[in-house]
């Protein structure tokens, strides 16, 4: 809304200091800035507004050192992060960007979900304390599980849609003439509106927008997959259903990625810390990728208008450390599902935009971790009661943090090293930029 107010005013009266907002460096920053003060300042008064409303956390009796210590704090507190990255971006971002308006219906969509299935946990919970039961906290109690995967799958297909159909997504290739018959082609493409004509390092050269469904492979030199290769093998024709395969794999990764956050959600600070971190790392793909000079430096796709959705990576850095504020051990709000499911689609949402997919088992070690660890777990336990009519565990308990938990270390202590392996991860999948 400000970056066309300021367009505006520069376009129309030359306003001094309005220039200012066609400097992307500077509207992330203003986006980073922001979405911290709503987070500290303004996150307090929700806070109180939640303890108020007597919006608490119930806490399931798992034997799990200072379990008791956290029932009835404030949960729901994903509406800190929702606004402080929502706001942030409506304000100083281009909203005409098609990346812009994907996001900003994925922070909306998945956080409804979450705050849907927060709601009748909360509700359950009043509902047996006024009849004088006392409450257990159950999954039956929030959205039915159902309810949340075809949420997730709903927004998988939109996404996955917009980004195969939609015009405005394209990549840039280069035109590049190694014959007299492809120069004399590349004289005539050069007249063409759609070719583009840059002096990088006062070398001319030619570049096209198209439109195709490719991915970037790590740690490989011709870095670039297909996605139409995965069908390739039907026959002559068969690029054309490549959309069926493409949505599939879009909506996979944001179920996958959204329900991996939502279980790593279970100590103080870990999730908001851990989703941070993977921001910053989404935030130098999404910089690098969306400028042309970097992009042709570090020898990566470059994604025309991407530069834009920097500054909803900024927000959500932002809105991310300012909710540890209070999140942190002792944790004086929790996100609940408001929050986790939000971060995880995000994230996701980002590395599918950029084009990075490929690398989201690496900086999303954490969470995929997490969420095997709940696989093999419950897999386990169910094929050792079928064949020895008794259930054995892998784990102590899952996911894997609980496990440490039991081993007696402090909540605090796992949280950190969750942080510092992501750390880890995360340098590692920049570190693919060159390592090819």
């Amino acid at each position: 809304m400000l970056y066309e107010l300021f367009s505006w005013l520069k376009q129309e009266f030359n306003m001094p200091g309005a220039g200012m907002f066609q400097f992307l460096t500077f509207r992330i920053a203003m986006a980073v800035l922001l979405s911290l003060v709503i987070a500290t300042v303004y996150g307090k008064r929700l806070i109180l507004f939640l303890q108020k409303k007597q919006i608490g956390e119930t806490v399931r009796e798992l034997g799990l050192q200072g379990e008791h210590q956290k029932k009835g704090t404030p949960t729901m507190g994903g509406l800190i992060i929702l606004l402080s990255i929502l706001i942030p971006t409506l304000l100083f971002a281009n909203l005409d960007k098609v990346y812009i308006r994907l996001m900003v219906l994925c922070t909306v969509w998945l956080g409804m979900i979450g705050f849907l299935d927060d709601y009748f946990k909360i509700k359950a919970r009043r509902a047996a304390l006024q009849k004088g039961e006392s409450y257990k906290k159950k999954d039956s109690d929030g959205l039915a599980g159902i309810s949340k995967i075809i949420g997730q799958v709903g927004l998988g297909i939109i996404i996955g849609t917009t980004l195969y159909f939609s015009n405005a997504v394209t990549v840039e290739r280069e035109i590049i003439a190694t014959s007299a018959v492809q120069l004399q082609q590349g004289e005539r493409l050069a007249k063409d509106t759609n070719v583009i004509v840059r002096n990088i390092n006062g070398v001319e050269r030619r570049y096209v927008k198209v439109k195709t469904p490719i991915t970037t492979i790590p740690f490989v030199k011709n870095h670039e997959f297909n996605y139409s290769k995965l069908i390739s093998w039907m026959g002559e024709g068969a690029e054309k259903y490549t959309w069926i395969i493409y949505i599939l794999i879009v909506t996979f990764i944001i179920t996958a990625v959204s329900n991996g956050a939502n279980i790593t959600d279970g100590l103080d600070g870990l999730a908001a810390g851990v989703s941070a971190i993977i921001g910053v790392a989404l935030g130098v793909f999404i910089y690098v990728s969306g400028n042309y000079v970097l992009a042709d430096y570090l020898n990566v796709m470059y994604i025309p208008n991407l530069g834009e959705l920097s500054i909803f990576v900024g927000a959500f850095v932002g809105a991310c450390i300012g909710f540890l504020w209070y999140n942190v051990y002792p944790a004086q709000v929790f996100m609940g599902d408001t929050g986790s499911l939000a971060l995880g689609g995000i994230i996701a949402s980002l590395a599918i935009i950029v084009r990075k997919e490929l690398l989201i088992p690496i900086f999303c070690g954490v969470f995929l971790v997490e969420l095997v660890s709940v696989m093999l777990q419950v897999s386990y336990f169910k094929y050792t009661k079928k064949k020895y009519g008794e259930g054995k565990r892998i784990f102590l308990m899952s996911p894997l943090h609980h496990h440490y938990q039991k081993k007696g270390f402090h909540e605090n202590k796992i949280a950190i090293r969750f942080w510092i392996v992501t750390v880890l991860c995360v340098v590692m999948s920049i570190l693919t930029l060159k390592m090819r």
